[in-house]
């Protein structure tokens, strides 16, 4: 389908808004305007493989010392330095040097666009691969999301580090966890926007698991768009303690 069609025909579906915009989405998004933005992932120079590599293969050399290493980091970020890596200090000051280097590497381009749904809610309507956020509707009452899974709750904000795979950014972040006798679902979306302000991010996780613990779904993508306004206090809405990610 055309890009510029499908822009076009998102838009005719916003009527003009009569609810206030939720303090959530007021930083990011104007109702019924659609936004350019990006499904992507962000990725290190490839030199920096040869490096896993050698860190992969100590750690089956002693997988009970890698673990216990690895669990005292935090996840998404690099391993601080010991020998037992399998890295000189040189390699090791190589490796972090590519991982400070990692890009922004787009995968396909979709639009966004906030629009006020039935039952005062609010959804974000979206193309391509990001058409599953159209499936959440966000009630500002209770700061919610609900999914076909069920009710997304808040939880504790993300502030993450500089050295995280994604960088540094902070957000809000809303999470589904369902067990039964058939399984185990989980649902996640977060909101927010990189350190330097240029960009917003929306970070999206699906995941089922059989009562076997077999992987029936892991559905997982970051979506990035402009911003066109820097952020300000009304429209942080501070439930809950921050947290590292």
């Amino acid at each position: 389908m055309n890009f510029y069609f499908t822009l076009a025909a998102i838009a005719s579906l916003g009527a003009a808004s009569s609810a206030e915009v939720p303090k959530i989405f007021a930083n990011y998004f104007t109702p019924n305007v659609p936004l350019k933005a990006q499904i992507g992932m962000i990725l290190p120079p490839q030199e920096i493989n040869k490096y896993i590599a050698k860190v992969e293969t100590a750690a089956r050399k002693d997988p009970k010392w890698f673990r216990e290493f690895s669990a005292a980091t935090t996840p998404g970020t690099p391993l601080p330095f010991d020998a037992r890596l399998g890295l000189t200090k040189e390699e090791y000051d190589e490796y972090q040097k590519l991982w400070a280097a990692r890009e922004f590497k787009a995968i396909e381009e979709v639009v966004l666009l906030l629009r006020e749904s039935p039952g005062n809610t609010w959804t974000l309507s979206s193309t391509g691969k990001a058409e599953t956020l159209t499936t959440l509707r966000y009630t500002a009452a209770n700061d919610s999301f609900r999914s076909p899974n069920g009710l997304l709750k808040r939880i504790a904000d993300i502030t993450s580090e500089p050295a995280s795979i994604l960088g540094a950014w902070s957000g809000l972040e809303w999470k589904f966890e369902e067990e039964t006798g058939l399984g185990k679902t989980k649902e996640n979306i977060a909101l927010g926007r990189f350190a330097d302000n240029r960009y917003g991010i929306i970070v999206y996780r699906a995941q089922e698991l059989s009562s076997e613990g077999t992987r029936l779904l892991d559905k997982s993508m970051m979506i990035r768009f402009p911003l066109s306004r820097p952020p300000t206090t009304k429209a942080v809405v501070p439930t809950a303690k921050p947290k590292k990610n």
